[in-house]
């Protein structure tokens, strides 16, 4: 039986010293492009990490972080304008306690010694309890606050009051220093500002 007699065999059949060194080279081959596939992927370009595209556009101006007022009307606490003071509130509450009656009449003297100046009482809430229930304490709050105002004498009719509720929180955090520091009234001047 020769290469004649079965046409439909394959020559690497019939040779089978040449079939042991034709799969010795394909090995060898075989292995000889996979290092040239290694090398050429690991030769190659590197190319930077992609970087976030700079926006500009609708972010308003930009607003440097260092504090250069050094005087004592420049300052801001909470969301209060400056030289008032905001007011806090014990939890669940809206009776202006301790320390905080202080505060609150250096507001009243700076109001009565400015009676061109309006201002909008804002009351606040820590995020506990339900929206509803915020928003009314925080309406108490500032009610609470704008009477004891007029009680000291500033203008009635220089004072409005709102409730954020829980809206417009300082602090984020799920602790009592956060808490404490949303539970307040802040003071902000809506016409007739210092000049």
């Amino acid at each position: 039986m020769g290469q004649g007699s079965f046409p439909m065999v394959p020559d690497f059949f019939i040779h089978q010293e040449d079939n042991v060194l034709n799969s010795e080279m394909f090995a060898k081959m075989f292995m000889l492009a996979v290092m040239c596939c290694f090398l050429l992927v690991g030769c190659g370009k590197k190319t930077p990490p992609p970087t976030a595209p700079t926006v500009t556009e609708g972010l308003g101006p930009a607003e440097s972080l260092d504090t250069a007022a050094t005087d004592e009307s420049a300052t801001m606490e909470g969301r209060t304008s400056a030289p008032m003071l905001p007011i806090y509130f014990a939890f669940d509450s809206s009776m202006i306690e301790g320390d905080q009656v202080g505060r609150l009449e250096k507001n009243a003297d700076f109001l009565k010694a400015h009676p061109q100046i309006s201002v909008r009482i804002e009351g606040n809430c820590d995020p506990r309890g339900t929206r509803e229930y915020n928003l009314a304490l925080g309406e108490r709050r500032a009610q609470s606050a704008r009477k004891y105002l007029v009680n000291l004498g500033v203008n009635g009719a220089n004072l409005t009051t709102i409730s954020w509720g829980e809206e417009k929180l300082l602090l984020f955090g799920h602790d009592e220093l956060s808490w404490a520091q949303d539970r307040r009234d802040d003071f902000v001047i809506v016409k007739g500002g210092l000049k």
